[in-house]
């Protein structure tokens, strides 16, 4: 079977089998997560519900067991824009499970109105990209001890709106955006990915970074009917001749994540971006291309990142 862009979640993983398998899936509480859960859960993988609402994650996760009858689901709280929460959920998962083996990094906020961190951190990058990398970095040693293992950060073509202002990722000079902020944001997650899947060579643990597509979920909470419409008329005004936008179903949107952190295929590959099911190339295409701007793959850039977030988190981690 050829994917692409209407492929769902079930066609991915027909003939896989996840027994004995452990994942773990942030902001599952609903949308694309919930699905990845799910259809993780179906192959008879267990599953860690990351969420900051634990009540939703737990409704979540009773509606997984009854729909897949598998009984390994469990929650998890964690909210991603605070440091010592991401923390305590690290060493949660830790005193629970010794191993991992699939993580999938899905939570994240979306051009939301400027909003600061205790520490006075922009929201966007804050949740998006400082979040998911201390829970990663602090989850090591059982994807480590899972490998082969995964790690999947969901990204997005909006990587193209911004490359990572190391000069002012916090917008402390310069006027903010919630589209700038959103770009830069994603534009780390696939740059965290290339660090990452550097840092863990040799181990058996691979990263790489998704674009999921266009999906109505919550995530676009923060959008007005009109931001939408101009979103969709950059789409096909930068994007060219046959770029007219199409919106994914929830179980083809959670597709490719769940192709990248299962397919065959992909044992082994790592620092790489993947959209509509399949490995992208580098392109230097606008908002309405295809493929990952070059700058969110630089190996220069990648470095650049996790220096300035280990040096923001006042912690350094050797992954070797």
């Amino acid at each position: 079977m050829s994917f692409g862009h209407d492929t769902t979640t079930d066609e991915v993983l027909e003939g896989i089998d996840l027994t004995g398998k452990r994942a773990l899936v942030t902001g599952a509480s609903g949308g694309l997560g919930e699905e990845t859960a799910r259809a993780l859960a179906s192959k008879g993988a267990a599953v860690t519900i990351a969420a900051r609402n634990v009540p939703k994650a737990q409704t979540a996760a009773d509606k997984i067991k009854e729909s897949t009858g598998n009984p390994n689901i469990d929650v998890l709280e964690v909210e991603l824009s605070v440091p010592g929460s991401v923390r305590a959920a690290a060493a949660e998962y830790l005193s629970r499970y010794e191993s991992l083996n699939i993580l999938i990094n899905n939570a994240g906020v979306m051009a939301c109105p400027l909003e600061r961190t205790a520490e006075g951190w922009e929201m966007q990058f804050a949740t998006n990209h400082f979040g998911h990398f201390l829970l990663t970095c602090s989850l090591a040693p059982a994807l480590k001890a899972g490998a082969p293992a995964r790690v999947v950060n969901l990204s997005s073509a909006g990587h193209r709106m911004s490359d990572v202002d190391f000069d002012d990722p916090h917008f402390n000079n310069r006027d903010y955006d919630k589209w700038v902020s959103y770009g830069q944001s994603k534009t780390a997650n696939v740059l965290f990915s290339v660090g990452l899947n550097n840092r863990l060579a040799g181990s058996g643990v691979t990263a790489n970074a998704v674009h999921p597509g266009g999906i109505q979920t919550e995530l676009g909470r923060h959008l007005a009917p009109e931001d939408i419409q101009a979103l969709l008329s950059q789409i096909e005004e930068q994007g060219g001749e046959g770029a007219e936008f199409q919106f994914k179903t929830i179980p083809a949107g959670a597709a490719t994540s769940t192709w990248v952190a299962t397919s065959p295929e992909l044992e082994g590959v790592g620092g790489r971006y993947a959209e509509d099911c399949h490995l992208a190339d580098v392109a230097d295409t606008g908002f309405g291309g295809e493929g990952v701007a070059p700058y969110a793959v630089d190996e220069a850039a990648a470095e650049r990142l996790w220096a300035l977030t280990e040096e923001t988190l006042g912690q350094t981690f050797d992954l070797s």
